[in-house]
Formats: C-alpha cells, sequence, structure tokens
C-alpha cells in the first residue's frame, strides 16, 4: 500500500466512524464487512468492525488470526472476556460504547466501581505470564487511548479518530511485530550478557596476576572467543549444532585448558595447513580466520564452576542464535570492562534509541526510494531500478568515531541487508539466486558488505567486540538470504577489513587512519562534562580547538563535533551525534556554535531533549540531544550529488517530526543566533543581581525550632532576626530565619550569649578556609558575605522544575532576605512581575536557559540581560534601529493602556494565590493540581504580555516556537544596539 492509497483509506475510515452516533460496543448496530476471504464473513459485533477496518485497510494485516476477540480470562474466579487482545504485539483492547465517558466509573462484578481504563488493567493483571500486555487501549469509537504499560505511571496518549488523518502513525505499535521480535532479542541478550558476567567473574580468580595489564586483556578475548564458539555451534556455523559441547565434554578436568588452547589454534589454521594426524574431533572444525583467534592469549586453569558453566548453562541450557548483535555488542564489552562494571553493570544503547539517530540521517530517505521503486507496476523496468538501487546501498561508506562496540554501525548494516534481502526477494528466483550465487557470499547477488563500516574506538577489547558483532549480524543475515534461496551458502572463513580502528579520535587524524571516501557518520561520544573531565580529556580539547577563550566551558562531547566539522569540510558527507543537551543550552552554545559556525556548519536535523536510557542496570537518566548536520556550501548548494537527501529539515520533539525553514543552535525555528553572556541588560530596565552569598557555616541560619529558642532565651534577639528565602524555602513554603547583624551595635551584640556564640562560629569557620576572601571575610563574622536587602523585591529561583509551566516568582520585603538560590530584582513592580512572569518571557527562558538535568536553571547574564521587553518597541531612542529593520516605533499612550493592563492581570495573579495561604508555591504550580482560577489569571496575564508584544493572541495559531522566533528576530535587531 503506498502513501496516497493509505490517505484514501484512512479518509473513507474516518467518514465512517465519526457519522455513526451512538455506537455500541457490542450489538446495537451491525454491519455485514466484506473482505477477500469470504465475500460474506456475515454479522459482526460493530466494534469488531472497527479494529478489522483499521487494521486492515490502514496497516495491512491480512491475517485474520491477528487479533483475538472475546478472549477469556478468569477475574476474581468469574470467567470474563477482552474485546480485543493482539498476541503478536501484546496489545489488550478494551472497547466502549460511543455515548461512554471513558473517564467514569461503571459498575463491576463484585459490585465495584471501575473506569474502562481500570477494567482493563484488572484483566491485564489476571493474564498468564506468556499473554502479558505490554500495551493497553481503551476506546469508545471517538477518541482512542494508549496505556503504555511498560511505564510505572498511569499516564496515556490520546488520538481522537477524526484527527487519524495526521495521527494514524500512533497507532503503528498495534502491528509492529519487528519491535516485539526486538523487545525479545533484548531480553535474549541481557541473559546472555548476564552468563557472560558470571563466565568472567568465574575465571578472574584463576590468573596469577590479573593486575597485570596483558592478563586482563587475555581475559577479555577468552571470553570473546569462548562466546563465538557458543554462538557459532548454535547458529550453525559449525558443522554439527553440539560441534563446541561435544568437544569440550570429551575430555577430563585436567585436560580441559589444553583442549581450549588446541581448539582455538586448530580455528586459526586454514584446512590445508593441519597436522592430517589429529583427532577427527579437532579436524572437524571449520577455518575461522578475521584474526578473532589468531593472537596468542594467556589461558588459566579450569576449575569444576567454570567448566560446569560453559558446559551447561551456556551451552546446553542456552540458544545463543538469538542474540541481536547490535545489543549483546555493548552488553558483552561493558559486562567485560572494569569501568562499566563498577559503575553498575551491563550498558546498552536501545535498537530504538540508534535508530533516532539513522533514521533521519539516512535510512528514511533510502526506505523511501526502496518503497517508491517497488510501486513501479512494469517488473522488468522495477528490477533493473532495484539493482541500480541495491548497486548505490552497497556503494555507501560510515563511520563511527566513537565507535564503542559497534552497535551503530552493527545496526546500520542489519537494516541495509534487511533492505538487500528484500531485493533480493523482488529480483530473483531460487533457481536463478542459486545460479548467480554459487553458494558464496562474495557473488553479486549481496552487495551490502561489512567493509562498507569503519570506526574509532580508543578501547582496544571493545574493537574486538565490535567486529565480533558485525560478523555475527552478518551471519544471521546470511541465514535470512538462505531462506529466501533455500539453499546453503557458505559463510567461513570470516573476513578481516581492519576498518574498526584502535585510537583516540580527538587524537587521530580522521584522513589519514579512514582509506575512503564517508557518506555518513554517526554515533554517541562519550558523555563527560566540563566538571568530571580528566586532564587528559581537557588537553584532548585544546588540542582539537586549541587554546580558545572559552574552552573551559566545553563538554567532552565538543570535540567531537569540532573534528566532524573539520573532516566533511567541502563533501557532501552528514553527520549526526548524539550529545548531553547542555551543548544547546546557555552559555556553551554561543562557546560551541560559533566555532563550529566558523566551518560553514548547518543543522539539518535535530531531535530536542529527551531521557536517553543507556538501558544501564543503574538506568541512570542522561539528558539528551540528536543533532544532524552537513557542510552549508552555499555555492553548491544546489548541485550537490547527495545520494540520499530531499533537504527538508526536521525538528523531533516527542519523536513527532515537524518541517522547519531553519534549526538554529538552540533548536528553533529561527534564524541562527547566539545569545551570548551578558553583564548589563540589554534593555532600559531594572538591573537583576544575585541573592545574598553566606559563607557561615549555617551558624547564622536557624531553622524554625532553633528560632523559638532565640525568642524564648534571647528575646532581644528578635528583631535581629530576618526569615530566609532560597529557591526550596520560597517553592516550597519552607520557615527559616537568619540572624542579619548588619545594623546591630556591638554593645547590643555583646549582650546576647546565644547571638555571639554564634558569631564566634562563624569567625573559627571562615579562619579555617583556604581562600583569600574567605579569611578577610572573617572580620566580619557577623554578617554575609552580602548584604543586599532591598525594602522590595521580586524573586526569582535560579532552579526550577521543568514540569512547571511557569518558575513561581513572588514578592519580599526587607524583612525577608533571599539566599543566592535566587534572584533579586529590586524595587520591581507588578509590571515587572507580569512581564517576567508571562508565557513570553517562560518561552524565551526555555529556549536559552541552561538545565540542571532537566530542570529549568534560570541565569541573569543569559536569560534575563538578553531578553527584549515590550518597553523597547516604544522608545524614541530605538527609533532609528526599529526604521532600519523596516519596524514602526509604537506610540507612548499605546504602551501605557498595555502597562496598565498587565498591571492588573499581574496583581490579579497575586490575588488569587492569596486564596490558598495554606498551599506552597510547589503545590499551586504543579500542573496537576493548579487551581483552575489561577491557571485562568496567568492566560489573561499572558494574553496581556502578548498584545505589548503586538503577538497573535490566538493560542492555537501562535505557538512556544513562534514566539521564541519572534523574540531572537528582536534580540539580533538590539544586540548591538
Amino acid at each position: 500500500m503506498n502513501d496516497i492509497e493509505r490517505r484514501k483509506n484512512i479518509k473513507e475510515f474516518i467518514s465512517f466512524w465519526t457519522n455513526k452516533d451512538n455506537l455500541n460496543e457490542a450489538d446495537i448496530e451491525e454491519k455485514n464487512y466484506t473482505d477477500n476471504k469470504n465475500n460474506n464473513i456475515g454479522e459482526r459485533k460493530f466494534y469488531q468492525t472497527f479494529w478489522n477496518m483499521l487494521l486492515r485497510e490502514i496497516f495491512e494485516v491480512k491475517s485474520y488470526d491477528f487479533i483475538e476477540y472475546e478472549k477469556s480470562v478468569i477475574v476474581d474466579n468469574s470467567t470474563k472476556f477482552i474485546d480485543g487482545y493482539i498476541k503478536d504485539t501484546r496489545v489488550l483492547i478494551e472497547q466502549k460504547g460511543s455515548s461512554i465517558d471513558l473517564d467514569k466509573e461503571e459498575l463491576q462484578s463484585g459490585n465495584i466501581k471501575l473506569t474502562p481504563a481500570e477494567q482493563a488493567r484488572r484483566y491485564v493483571r489476571n493474564l498468564s505470564f506468556n499473554d502479558r500486555a505490554k500495551w493497553m487501549v481503551v476506546s469508545n469509537f471517538k477518541e482512542i487511548r494508549i496505556f503504555d504499560l511498560n511505564k510505572t505511571d498511569t499516564s496515556y496518549e490520546v488520538i481522537q479518530v477524526k484527527d487519524l488523518e495526521k495521527e494514524w502513525y500512533r497507532l503503528k505499535f498495534l502491528v509492529d511485530v519487528e519491535s516485539e521480535d526486538i523487545k525479545k532479542e533484548m531480553e535474549v541478550s541481557v541473559e546472555a550478557g548476564r552468563l557472560v558476567g558470571k563466565l568472567y567473574d568465574a575465571l578472574y580468580t584463576q590468573y596469577e596476576n590479573i593486575e597485570n595489564e596483558e592478563s586482563q586483556k587475555s581475559l577479555n578475548v577468552l571470553c570473546v572467543r569462548i562466546v563465538f564458539c557458543l554462538y557459532a555451534e548454535d547458529a550453525g556455523i559449525f558443522d554439527n549444532k553440539q560441534m563446541f559441547y561435544e568437544y569440550l565434554k570429551s575430555f577430563k578436568k585436567e585436560n580441559f585448558r589444553e583442549a581450549i588452547i588446541n581448539l582455538f589454534h586448530i580455528l586459526n589454521q586454514r584446512i590445508e595447513d593441519r597436522d592430517k594426524y589429529l583427532n577427527n574431533n579437532l579436524l572437524s572444525f571449520p577455518y575461522v580466520n578475521g584474526g578473532l583467534f589468531s593472537k596468542e592469549i594467556e589461558i588459566p586453569k579450569f576449575n569444576d564452576e567454570i567448566i560446569d558453566l560453559i558446559l551447561n548453562r551456556m551451552s546446553e541450557e542456552f540458544d545463543w542464535s538469538n542474540i541481536s548483535p547490535t545489543i549483546f555488542g555493548a552488553i558483552f564489552e561493558s559486562t567485560l570492562n572494569p569501568n562499566t562494571r563498577r559503575a553498575g553493570g551491563m550498558h546498552y544503547t536501545s535498537i530504538e534509541n540508534i535508530h533516532k539517530v539513522i533514521d533521519p540521517l539516512f535510512l528514511n530517505d533510502i526506505k523511501k526510494e526502496f518503497e517508491d521503486i517497488k510501486q513501479i507496476k512494469q517488473k522488468s523496468n522495477r528490477n533493473e531500478k532495484l539493482k541500480i538501487f541495491r548497486d548505490k546501498i552497497s556503494s555507501l561508506k560510515f563511520l563511527d568515531p566513537a565507535a564503542g562496540s559497534g552497535n551503530f554501525l552493527t545496526e546500520t548494516y542489519i537494516s541495509l541487508r534487511k533492505i538487500e534481502n528484500e531485493i533480493i526477494k523482488l529480483i530473483y528466483t531460487i533457481d536463478e539466486g542459486r545460479k548467480r550465487l554459487g553458494n558464496t557470499i562474495d557473488d553479486v547477488i549481496i552487495k551490502v558488505s561489512i567493509s562498507q563500516f569503519y570506526g574509532i574506538e580508543i578501547n582496544d577489547f571493545a574493537t574486538t567486540v565490535a567486529n565480533t558483532a558485525l560478523w555475527i549480524a552478518e551471519y544471521q543475515m546470511l541465514k535470512e538470504t538462505e531462506d529466501i534461496l533455500s539453499m546453503y551458502i557458505d559463510y567461513l572463513p570470516l573476513k578481516n577489513y581492519n576498518h574498526i580502528i584502535e585510537g583516540n579520535a580527538l587524537i587521530l587524524n580522521w584522513n589519514e587512519v579512514i582509506d575512503s571516501h564517508i557518506d555518513f557518520i554517526m554515533g554517541n561520544p562519550p558523555f563527560v562534562g566540563k566538571k568530571f573531565q580528566t586532564q587528559e580529556q581537557k588537553n584532548d580539547l585544546v588540542k582539537v580547538f586549541g587554546n580558545i577563550k572559552r574552552i573551559g566551558t566545553y563538554d567532552y562531547v565538543c570535540g567531537w563535533y569540532k573534528k566532524c566539522a573539520e573532516f566533511i569540510k567541502e563533501t557532501n558527507t552528514k553527520c549526526a551525534l548524539v550529545s548531553t543537551n547542555s551543548i544547546t543550552q546557555g552559555e556553551l552554545v554561543g562557546a560551541l556554535w560559533s566555532e563550529l559556525y566558523k566551518e560553514n556548519i548547518q543543522i539539518d536535523f535535530a531531535y530536542r531533549s529527551f531521557v536517553w536510557n543507556s538501558e544501564s542496570n543503574e538506568k541512570a537518566k542522561v539528558h539528551c540531544v540528536i543533532i544532524g548536520f552537513s557542510y552549508n556550501d552555499k555555492e553548491a548548494n544546489n548541485t550537490k550529488d547527495l545520494k540520499f537527501s530531499n533537504n527538508i529539515k526536521l525538528i523531533y520533539e516527542n519523536n513527532r517530526p515537524k518541517i522547519v525553514k531553519n534549526i538554529n543552535p538552540y533548536l528553533i525555528d529561527a534564524d541562527d543566533i547566539f545569545i551570548e553572556s551578558r553583564s548589563n541588560p540589554i534593555c532600559n530596565v531594572l538591573k537583576i543581581t544575585d541573592g545574598n552569598v553566606p559563607i557561615d557555616g549555617n551558624f547564622l541560619k536557624l531553622e524554625l525550632d532553633e528560632y523559638e529558642q532565640f525568642k524564648n532565651e534571647e528575646p532581644n534577639s528578635i528583631k535581629y532576626i530576618k526569615k530566609l528565602v532560597g529557591s526550596e524555602e520560597f517553592i516550597n513554603k519552607k520557615d527559616r530565619y537568619v540572624l542579619w547583624l548588619v545594623d546591630c551595635p556591638p554593645n547590643e551584640l555583646k549582650k546576647m550569649p546565644l547571638v555571639m556564640d554564634r558569631v564566634k562560629k562563624v569567625k573559627e569557620f571562615r579562619l579555617s578556609s583556604n581562600r583569600v576572601a574567605t579569611l578577610k571575610l572573617a572580620e566580619q563574622p557577623w554578617r554575609f558575605e552580602d548584604i543586599r536587602n532591598p525594602k522590595s523585591a521580586l524573586i526569582i529561583p535560579r532552579v526550577s522544575s521543568e514540569l512547571r509551566r511557569y518558575i513561581p516568582m513572588g514578592f519580599i520585603d526587607e524583612n525577608t532576605i533571599a539566599l543566592n538560590a535566587v534572584l533579586l530584582l529590586a524595587d520591581a513592580t507588578l509590571y515587572h512581575f507580569g512581564i517576567l512572569t508571562s508565557n513570553v518571557h517562560m518561552a524565551w527562558m526555555r529556549a536559552v536557559a541552561g538545565r540542571l538535568k532537566s530542570d529549568y536553571r534560570y541565569s541573569k547574564d543569559i536569560v534575563y540581560n538578553n531578553f527584549i521587553w515590550p518597553n523597547v518597541l516604544f522608545e524614541n531612542d530605538v527609533k532609528k534601529i526599529l526604521i532600519n529593520n523596516h519596524m514602526k516605533l509604537r506610540p507612548l499612550n499605546e504602551f501605557k493602556e498595555h502597562k496598565k493592563k498587565i498591571e492588573q492581570t499581574a496583581k490579579n495573579i497575586l490575588d488569587v494565590r492569596k486564596k490558598y495561604k495554606n498551599s506552597s508555591l510547589a503545590d499551586l504550580y504543579d500542573n496537576t493540581t493548579m487551581p483552575d482560577d489561577l491557571r485562568k489569571a496567568h492566560v489573561e496575564n499572558d494574553k496581556a504580555v502578548m498584545k505589548a508584544y503586538n503577538f497573535n493572541t490566538k493560542h492555537s495559531e501562535f505557538t512556544e516556537e513562534d514566539c521564541v522566533r519572534e523574540l531572537m528576530k528582536l534580540y539580533k535587531i538590539f544586540q548591538n544596539k
């Protein structure tokens, strides 16, 4: 089915189902459903027709058994029936009538009330383990709610049936059998990794001096070889299914080591070079080659535990043929890498995340061209196009400059070979294939080769694992080709192309180690922030960038961007790298991207910040972006041979692509600009300052119980005690206090022994420091380092949760002292509060601020000082700037009206807050619990601020990204004012 046919079917589906009223999930109305299997299947329940039409006419499901209706399940000793269950993709469907409110509870058996989702979850809990659902769908013909049961919460996504034309792809999980196969491969591969870990641990104790580097390398290679043999016997690379097992089982414990050594030697020896008088159990093993068994390694003795583990747990009880080379390679490397073992065990990049990189980089375009060719009706013409297309994909060259265990390379190879196998199936009959192939993998039929894949990796063991993973992938794809042609194809000996190079990618000259033009570069360079880099890593960055001014702000991944930019200069090579989201936020944007743009880099696609799950045991969350980029040859842009590229720029958010005109370094559809750190505001507005830095060892600060003690035991101190707020205290309504002794005369201070004791302890704390400034502060131990105490100020928390739409802000008076965890805008008015708490300023903040993990990190030098206020559009001193940029200076009276309105809406926000005296700002600004009247007050304020900027106030037509784009245009105009 092509796109045109699918769109037509979707429109018909929507038209049919959205024009039906009062649909009942059972039998209020019925319809004869006709298909190719039977001209008149008979009358079906209406909901079955709904799902049959959706699956068959939108997703091309041809099997009539794909979905099971009325599947029985035992609940509380009573038989219930699940409306629909798809076993291949583990989807449970609960269908309700069109008049049913999906949020409303209904009375169920057992006299309990449940919502449709709760009813479905009850079925899920009672399914057998083999049938346990991974997805749950609840529908009432009008909307489809999707629950991912792998999540720990009860959240869901909603698709309106009327919107299916643009949302249909979100239902692909219903039929994504391949995804389920991948999950099974993942489970098998993880279990394989655990077995390898046990083998590693058992062998580790047998080495006499395992601290020796060569012994450690030998241990790693020994594990790789044993695993390859286990895979080879299960997958059929060796002639006999249990060849490795039967060979080892024939030896006693004292001869086991010798048997292993002899086997490794014979696997590395050509048939014609072998001693003809060796035992047949050795001579029957094939010649493997590929360099896997060529090097002499240290092999220790094997005890009973190791022998039992290899023969029983790893050979007899486990099938290695089902592992995923993409996943297992990474698990294997991390399991045997001492550093990652200490960090929490197995790590691997999920196949889903790998495809977030390779699909938009090249695979989507390849698949689209393939699908277009398949639609050609004339067979001879189609086959000729397919052969040309196959030649094209087999000529592509790929590089991963942070290759690790080769998972990006392996998954790319598998993806291309799957396409090639489809081509073989379309072009060749079985007899033609046999004739052309001739029982070798070097014939013209199989052209995609692991020789197309290059890598650079600093860890010598990882390079071995990467090559092994590619060999396993090659064999698995060859087996698929065998099945298509119904013949045996000889796989051995392995080919060793030496294209995965051991070395430091930031030091090597890539042009000297890569012997080919590279079409695509992809990878996942190390995540090492500036604070966690070793001196050697810092030196690497200096070697890449030179000793430039702001190199101290760079994350380690920046080095790969620079190396890629230099390597692809004046070429059509396209790149895509996974990075921590820091390179698109805060001060690092200007520091890094200004350097990259000097190399004429352009961003082609991007995934905005998301959690990159490494699937490690520790499940550490890393917030990442994916950035695809290439050399921007402005003169030759229209003439370059880009092989696979439609030159469309895409931004992905929540896995949904959006076509845009340009992608700037903030991953916004806007002009390419860099928001540089600025010490003073770009506009003529109040200056913002830091809160107070204490450096007091917590001796001037008082908790609530300590405050009560001072009040009771030293009442004279109360007039010198003020409330204390930082970000935590302000947002969470936490009471803390401080001894504010700035105006306390020495004679009064001496009369307060409790206070004096605190002051003395501050002095001692400061004198214990090695910092000169702190030692100087010891001369005034009664005060903070700063003494900012304005009569009135607006405070802005430096850090706030990303889950809040608005950063909670508020006013304090002279009786409250602000810590440096917040920023202070002294003498701020309601107008300032209205602007800064608006969706306009929040959109700006979200785009340019740094992040602490995923939380917003508000800064004065990047966020506040670079923000363009609306009053600048009404001020006479910028009239010339506005005219030069084809903008009009708006009347001052108009601004006064806007300012008055903003002051009113800002006051309304504060008035609504007062109604909830017992609620913290954390409660009030939680998106789940935010009161309706507060939300409405903010929306009114948002509208007032947007009108002041002359932005479109219709929210559906003017998005947050539109807002940022307009603000960036203004910034570009005024940045050099």
